[in-house]
Formats: C-alpha cells, sequence, structure tokens
C-alpha cells in the first residue's frame, strides 16, 4: 500500500431527531456558492453503486444543474468495505489541490471498474494523485496527517448523525432523496430552482 491511514470505527449516534450537519468552509463545494439549492452526496470510494452514479448520472446532472448555476454539490465521505482502501482514497481526495478535488474524485470513481476486476489499488491511487495537482510526497505528508483522519472521521459522525443509511445518500435543500436518478434527483431540485426564480 503506497499510503497508510487508519480509520477507526466511529460509534453509532443515536439521536431522537436526525440532523445534516451543516455546510463549512472544510466541505468540497462544487458550483456557485450562491446556487439556490444545495445537494450533498455521501459516498465511498469503493462503493459499487457510487461509482455507477457517478459514471451514468453524475455526467448529465452536472450539465443540468451545476454547470447552469442552480445546484451547488457537495461530497461527503462515508467510508464502506474495505474501509481502510475507501478511507486512504478519500484521504487522497481531500490533499488534492482544493480545485482539484471533483477531478481526483472521478479518477477514483471511473477506476473502479479497473480495480474490481483485479487492478492494483497502488496503481489506482496513483492516478488520483496524478490528477490531484500536487506531488506524491506533498500528498502522503498531507494523507497522514492528523486533521485528514480526523476530517473523515467527522464526516463520518455526521453521515450516522443525519440517519445516512448506505451509499450513495443524497440530501436535497437538507431533505433525504430516496430516488437518487436524473428524474428522481430533478423532480426533488427543479421546484426549488422554480420557487426560487419567481421569489426574485
Amino acid at each position: 500500500m503506497l499510503l497508510a491511514v487508519a480509520l477507526a470505527a466511529t460509534p453509532a449516534v443515536a439521536l431522537a431527531q436526525s440532523v445534516l450537519p451543516a455546510v463549512t468552509a472544510a466541505d468540497r463545494v462544487l458550483g456557485r456558492a450562491d446556487a439556490p439549492v444545495t445537494v450533498i452526496e455521501y459516498a465511498s470510494f469503493t462503493c459499487s453503486h457510487c461509482g455507477d452514479w457517478h459514471r451514468t448520472v453524475y455526467p448529465a446532472f452536472k450539465a443540468r444543474f451545476v454547470d447552469t448555476g442552480q445546484v451547488r454539490l457537495i461530497l461527503r465521505d462515508f467510508p464502506t468495505p474495505p474501509v481502510q482502501v475507501a478511507a486512504e482514497a478519500a484521504a487522497i481526495a481531500r490533499c488534492a489541490a482544493p480545485e482539484r478535488f471533483y477531478d481526483v474524485a472521478s479518477s477514483l470513481m471511473n477506476g473502479q471498474t479497473a480495480l474490481f476486476q483485479g487492478g492494483s489499488v497502488a496503481d489506482w491511487y496513483a492516478s488520483a494523485i496524478a490528477a490531484s495537482g500536487r506531488s506524491e510526497p506533498e500528498i502522503e505528508a498531507c494523507v497522514n496527517e492528523p486533521a485528514t483522519l480526523n476530517g473523515i472521521r467527522a464526516s463520518v459522525a455526521g453521515a450516522q448523525g443525519a440517519g445516512v443509511p448506505g451509499t450513495p445518500t443524497f440530501f436535497v435543500n437538507g431533505r433525504m432523496v430516496d430516488d437518487n436518478s436524473l428524474a428522481g434527483l430533478t423532480a426533488a431540485i427543479q421546484p426549488l430552482v422554480t420557487r426560487s426564480t419567481a421569489g426574485r
């Protein structure tokens, strides 16, 4: 393994009411900061359903909503088995140059197919690092910073507190959406965009 990340299990959070953590400066945002709709995705880089969504839905979703300024997308970490591999991938993405985070995420999601067909984890990481805008020594140093692991742990705790049942899970302006197809997300997003436009 190229880098070493140890992600201790985070105890489940028992809350009377699920609470989605607010957007902070620590979140990686794709799209306009003042977009009327915020979509938060909890995902894992070793989750095949997450990879499928990224490859088949994300391009059209981004073109329709993010590139037009209607949505800001935020990807949050919720590593799934093998957790060590997923957490290390999440750490590499977090350590990328800020403007390259989603390039690294795309590299990891798009590289899943080869990985799951017997490809090398080290090669999967290397491709992500190549897209990061930083050198391998810079990424390695950042991955091993306590703050990086703490950020992943905080994301996991937030997911558990919000009642995230698995990955990928999407929230549209704070409301969990069960249907993560383009049609399902459009049905949740479009009324909010229309309402925002009408209120101007």
